[in-house]
């Protein structure tokens, strides 16, 4: 496995641009799946849960290229409602296909995604909002046939605000009979997104960003050319950093209002950030302040994929914090991993209390998930001496060679790939 190395205690500078969304890319990707024709998707970036996705189209019958950072997909000769088994087990996020599949072909066929490393992600909610729909489900093993003859619009109304089932279920919608309605969905941007997407090909979907959407069903869709928005996980990975060393980074291609409560969270911290159309600029030159309590709860709120990388930044901090999760059960493992390098976190329950230390220190930590592997990589950077991240994979889930993009803002850090002697060749 890769390995990244990181000389720490460099603050970080420059300018750079922020890649597109692999969270709205996902679904968008899905959603090509109804329309049977050629799409156009620009700004999808290269990583391995966008190839994964890919490899599952080209199995259903697409025709998929990836070229820079754009995807032309034709789904005219595609065949198969047939998810493989062993795709669904390389990446969760394939579930996204099953509303587009059933009402493509009226029937779809997948797999239990199974568990996650950050906690418990089931699928309930996909489930019962297709069945609203009209779909009938079966369920053999781990194995999960849905079928319908004709989806019907109907309203439908989430337990929880899960994105997966939002997108899910208004993909499934945008070709059934009448309207649908979805109350309590999720209203994270990436749900905004992939509705401009769907309407671009002419769906009529209204109210993404609120709680409440509707979508009046129309018979078919058309090809269509679309940009997708920026990754905000990685506008605040790179503000994170830049605050960690005390460092001064202007980032482009960025949308504010998607990071607005880390930018609360850091100005709280003492940190300073300017934002002017779609750029950020984050400057940091004293030890940040210590945050009294920070929850992390559904969009608009503090994101969960963010906390992982602020406990970075509030292990450095003047005084003690306090970070509670409320979405994830197991987004705590990389404090134990914080802990090798200096940090001083205590855990209870689904809090975690931080003591800000006056510098962290290198050492070899194991990325357990894709933003852990993100907040261990941001340590090293802050650290003092070398720090080594191993089980890298995880990281290249959601960042596009991480450390090409921290090496343009002067960043100290290499990927090594070992080779079967033990020995590492660098890897640029």
């Amino acid at each position: 496995m890769d390995k990244l190395v990181i000389e720490g205690g460099k603050p970080l500078s420059g300018t750079i641009a922020i890649q597109g969304a692999k969270n709205a890319a996902l679904p968008i990707l899905a959603a090509s799946m109804l329309v049977c024709g050629t799409v156009t998707i620009d700004s999808v970036p290269k990583l391995l849960d966008i190839e994964v996705m890919l490899n599952i189209l080209r199995e259903l019958g697409c025709k998929a290229d990836h070229i820079g950072d754009t995807v032309v997909l034709d789904t005219t000769l595609a065949h198969s409602p047939h998810v493989p088994e062993t795709l669904m087990r390389q990446m969760r996020s394939s579930i996204f296909l099953m509303g587009p599949l059933l009402a493509r072909f009226g029937e779809v066929h997948v797999y239990q995604p199974g568990g996650c490393a950050i906690g418990e992600r089931k699928i309930d909610l996909h489930l019962t909002g297709l069945q609203a729909l009209g779909a009938t489900i079966t369920e053999s093993g781990n194995r999960i046939i849905c079928k319908a003859d004709k989806l019907i619009g109907a309203d439908v109304n989430l337990s929880f605000p899960s994105v997966g089932a939002t997108e899910n279920i208004m993909m499934a919608a945008v070709l059934a009979e009448g309207r649908t309605t979805i109350s309590n969905a999720a209203r994270e941007p990436e749900i905004q997104d992939l509705q401009n997407y769907l309407n671009a090909m002419g769906a009529r979907i209204i109210g993404a960003g609120t709680d409440t959407i509707t979508i009046e069903g129309v018979e078919s869709l058309s090809s269509c050319r679309y940009k997708v928005i920026p990754d905000r996980i990685v506008t605040g990975t790179l503000m994170v950093a830049a605050a960690a060393t005390r460092g001064h980074v202007v980032l482009q291609n960025t949308n504010p209002a998607h990071v607005s409560s880390l930018i609360h969270v850091l100005r709280r911290a003492g940190v300073q950030i300017t934002a002017d159309g779609d750029i950020i600029k984050v400057n940091s030159v004293a030890r940040p302040k210590a945050i009294e309590r920070i929850v992390t709860s559904p969009y608009p709120a503090f994101p969960t994929d963010l906390q992982s990388l602020v406990m970075v930044l509030l292990t450095l901090a003047d005084g003690v914090s306090i970070m509670k999760e409320t979405i994830f059960e197991g987004r705590f493992k990389h404090v134990g991993e914080l802990s090798r390098m200096g940090a001083d976190i205590r855990v209870d329950m689904n809090a975690a209390f931080i003591r800000g230390v006056p510098r962290l220190y290198g050492a070899t930590v194991e990325a357990t998930d894709l933003r852990a592997g993100a907040a261990l990589v941001v340590a090293g950077l802050a650290a003092q001496g070398r720090t080594i991240v191993e089980q890298v994979h995880h990281i290249d889930r959601g960042y596009d060679q991480i450390e090409q993009m921290l090496s343009r803002l002067g960043a100290r850090i290499s990927r090594y790939t070992p080779v079967p002697d033990d020995r590492a060749v660098p890897n640029g």
